[in-house]
């Protein structure tokens, strides 16, 4: 190992990731070929968030909140702009997302890195229904402009992702970079205070590290559904009182994969009602010992501090037997 590397401890496993937040009277993501309504699939009324949405809030919190120079910036026109802005002496890929997303250079051979972490786009786990544009103006504009305004009512978002360790390998992606990383995309929802995403929140974030850097599993999102409260229909939730997330088919498939598994890094907002099945008023309050409040986390992103390994109680089965199952602290 040549001197440049023999402190940095580079990840050497895979990750699978589940991410989900909810959106209530906001645009996720709005499609800029539609009157820029929230992106939709009509057929199954589906709501669509791009993965490059998703990315855009984790780089502005590295910059913005943590003060961490990022690639991808809003003060560059392009990435010609921001080369000439970093200067010779700044190589891309030491900058935080390039590290961790990748990013294509302008340079004579068009080159770029492939990030190790990577998402697909998300989806919506409730059918959702989008409120009838409301005329906004704006007076100060020279010629008194209308437009409109769309927003979804309600809408729960999942995630898939996934973290590529021979990737990781040609960035030096570090292991207290993934830990910052978990944190990192949870905080980085609400901070995004805009006029149109005011009013999403995280909810759930799980990362499964695997053994090695061949394994992998399936799109967790394929084990997780929504229980409706009685008496309410699939259309009219409009807030996350209005249901439980099942996640009983989510832990039979990671116990039946338990082999692949190294770790599960887990965190749970505390007002999401967790449920198993018929075990549902037992298990949740167990899940609930293990959701943490929010908290700022510059100091973490400055000092890198490693995650609590804790053991669960029943509802981890395998988790709970190998002590596998950690903790998102924000301290």
């Amino acid at each position: 190992m040549s001197k440049k590397n023999e402190n940095k401890e580079i990840i050497t496993n895979n990750s699978e990731i589940l991410f989900i937040y909810d959106a209530k009277l906001t645009n996720p993501n709005g499609d800029m070929d539609n009157e820029n309504k929230p992106r939709m699939d009509y057929d199954t009324d589906t709501n669509l968030v791009s993965d490059v949405r998703l990315k855009r809030y984790i780089r502005d919190y590295y910059e913005k909140a943590l003060e961490q120079p990022i690639f991808i910036t809003h003060t560059a026109n392009n990435s010609e702009d921001r080369i000439k802005q970093l200067g010779k002496g700044t190589n891309p890929i030491s900058l935080i997302d390039c590290k961790l997303f990748g990013a294509v250079l302008a340079d004579a051979d068009a080159s770029g890195y492939i990030g190790p972490i990577q998402f697909n786009w998300g989806y919506s786990l409730n059918p959702v229904e989008i409120n009838e544009s409301s005329t906004i103006t704006s007076s100060f504009a020279a010629a008194n402009l209308v437009g409109k305004d769309f927003r979804v009512k309600y809408s729960l978002i999942a995630f898939n992702g996934s973290i590529n360790a021979n990737t990781a390998k040609k960035v030096e992606l570090e292991k207290n970079d993934v830990l910052l990383f978990d944190k990192v995309i949870i905080k980085s929802i609400p901070f995004c205070r805009t006029r149109s995403k005011i009013g999403q929140t995280p909810r759930f974030y799980m990362r499964v590290e695997l053994i090695n850097d061949k394994a992998t599993l399936k799109d967790l999102r394929e084990y997780i559904a929504i229980d409706y409260n009685k008496g309410k229909d699939e259309y009219q939730i409009r807030s996350i009182q209005d249901y439980s997330l099942n996640l009983e088919k989510l832990f039979e498939y990671l116990e039946r994969e338990k082999d692949l598994i190294n770790s599960v890094h887990i965190w749970i907002d505390e007002s999401l009602n967790i449920s198993f099945g018929e075990k549902e008023i037992k298990e949740t309050k167990e899940m609930k010992e293990i959701s943490l409040k929010d908290t700022d986390i510059e100091s973490e992103a400055k000092e890198k501090k490693e995650e609590q390994v804790i053991n669960t109680t029943e509802e981890g089965k395998f988790l709970d037997k190998k002590g596998i199952l950690q903790r998102i602290t924000f301290k």
